[in-house]
């Protein structure tokens, strides 16, 4: 198996090419990126990132991978999938199956408003130890309002996974500031605008 730092740059060139071929800003901090993650979704791509995250949390006795629906599914799955543990998927509207339940609220920069997180009661338990992953890391909201429900549970938070960080955008610094665990953007921008995408070095820990 490759080491960590060869998957890693295999991650690496693959999201950034395809971040820039057919990334598309669309102004006030939004980068679409429908063709290859949130509507589309490559299972190369996919699957080297779950390689990757594996090969990081390997030592870290991950017994679940918890998202949010709907656009960090396929990268939380092929997570699980590497791992070989399950998938949990937090829900945006509570089902009628769906008795007792984590909630949480926190504002949708792409959505345009207050999303609130559903996660049952029967998918999480406090023996649990889990990993968040997800498409994007940006404000940081919501991803802190999953981690809170995680808390809530009982469970042990071990790290956070996101595909793409925005690093202007401070979600990093809201999670350090309340979470003392990795936190993994596999590709991290630090510009987005009318002239073009510029990329951050590293993926925001030691490899």
């Amino acid at each position: 198996m490759p080491d960590i730092k060869t998957i890693y740059e295999r991650i690496s060139t693959e999201l950034k090419e395809k971040t820039r071929k057919e990334g598309k800003y669309l102004g006030n901090g939004i980068l679409k990126v429908d063709s290859f993650i949130n509507h589309q979704s490559h299972p190369k791509i996919m699957n080297l990132a779950g390689e990757f995250v594996a090969a990081y949390f390997a030592e870290f006795g991950i017994t679940k991978v918890i998202t949010i629906e709907t656009s960090g599914i396929i990268p939380a799955y092929a997570s699980a999938s590497s791992l070989n543990v399950p998938l949990v998927f937090t829900r945006k509207k509570k089902p009628i199956t769906m008795k007792e339940a984590f909630s949480e609220s926190a504002p949708s920069h792409t959505k345009g408003g207050i999303v609130t997180l559903h996660l049952s009661q029967e998918m999480i338990s406090p023996s649990d130890n889990v990993l968040i992953v997800d498409d994007f890391l940006a404000s940081g909201k919501t991803i802190h309002a999953l981690a809170k429900m995680i808390e809530q549970s009982g469970a042990s938070l071990s790290g956070i996974v996101t595909v793409i960080e925005k690093t202007f955008e401070g979600g990093r610094a809201l999670l350090e500031s309340n979470l003392n665990v990795p936190i993994i953007g596999l590709i991290r921008i630090s510009s987005l605008n009318e002239q073009g995408i510029e990329f951050a070095d590293g993926i925001g820990v030691e490899i």
